[in-house]
């Protein structure tokens, strides 16, 4: 397909269903200009999920900028960062870091989650998605269109990547969290026109880990910048409850495993809590654990609190679920 022929499927947040909940109609998106893909600077290092630019395309221009704790930004090439173990077991996960979809917190919670999970024989798969305040014309939808096609990716050529495509978890952190939510519970729909043999794949995962995950976007919980780059400062109740995780919660989902501290500041417990509630009333097998302290971003666990304790609990939940 021509590059710059690339069509997005979308719905307009006031009155549209949820990108991956519904299946849109193909719009054709602004483009910066013919010199636009000329321009695109040199992919950094990993596999690019997309053939050429992003559906819609848009976003920055210029070199993306890691900050000095290891944040990236300015995002143009999505793409997947592959961890293989030394005795790979065939399982892989896809992860998603934080950052109020603002940023990526590649270093401090994708990259140590990538390691511990290569220490266990699981394929590692660290997503670098795109940010919707960066101008792409896909907005809002466009990190879940990068999470699906993720998925997709993967499975699709799980052979020459080396894994099960019956065994391909996912594991978000914070907003991360909220998107790989979204991903579990609305799989199998497409947010943009598809362009090849992979989005034929099936975007479901065979588990879902979440660790102190943005999950609605309801009042009274609605004070979060996952809230407000995606529907911004005054949405209506509908759209409220269209991008949050628990509204599409139904049987017949990869099991969830979610941990938080009881006193993170930023997600509130409650996100956990009601997630939980939801997977109970519809059928999905669910585990909680609620730390009593750790606070947010506490990544693979803060030292001196329980939440160290996360990753042991996910292996053995992983091992009962036949996952590795």
């Amino acid at each position: 397909m021509d590059r710059r022929t690339f069509v997005a499927a979308t719905a307009a947040l006031a009155g549209g269903a949820f990108p991956g909940c519904a299946r849109t109609q193909p719009f054709r998106p602004r483009h910066r200009g013919a010199g636009h893909d000329d321009d695109r600077p040199a992919p950094p290092s990993g596999l690019a999920i997309w053939p050429g630019p992003p559906p819609g395309g848009g976003g920055p221009t210029g070199r993306e900028h890691v900050s000095a704790s290891g944040a990236v930004t300015r995002v143009a090439i999505p793409r997947l960062t592959v961890l293989r173990p030394a005795r790979p077991n065939g399982a892989a996960m896809l992860i998603a870091a934080g950052g109020g979809y603002r940023r990526i917190e590649v270093q401090k919670e994708a990259m140590p989650a990538a390691g511990w999970l290569a220490s266990i024989g699981v394929t590692a798969f660290v997503l670098t998605y795109r940010l919707p305040p960066e101008d792409w014309a896909a907005g809002s939808l466009a990190p879940f269109q990068d999470a699906g096609r993720a998925i997709r990716t993967m499975r699709g050529q799980a052979g020459h990547l080396g894994i099960d495509p019956r065994r391909i978890g996912v594991l978000g952190f914070s907003s991360g969290g909220h998107l790989l939510g979204m991903q579990t519970a609305c799989a199998e729909r497409l947010d943009y026109a598809p362009i090849d043999a992979l989005d034929r794949e099936s975007g479901r995962p065979d588990l879902t880990m979440l660790v102190y995950p943005i999950v609605t976007l309801e009042p009274p919980y609605q004070h979060t910048s996952s809230r407000r780059v995606l529907i911004g400062d005054h949405p209506t109740p509908v759209e409220s409850a269209r991008w949050s995780v628990q509204t599409h919660v139904h049987s017949g989902l990869a099991p969830f495993f979610l941990a938080q501290a009881a006193d993170d500041p930023v997600s509130n417990p409650q996100n956990t809590a009601i997630l939980q509630a939801a997977c109970e009333s519809a059928g999905v097998r669910v585990e909680r654990h609620l730390f009593p302290t750790g606070g947010h971003g506490f990544g693979l666990g803060a030292p001196g609190t329980q939440t160290v304790e996360w990753p042991a609990m996910a292996e053995s939940w992983m091992r009962r679920e036949r996952f590795v």
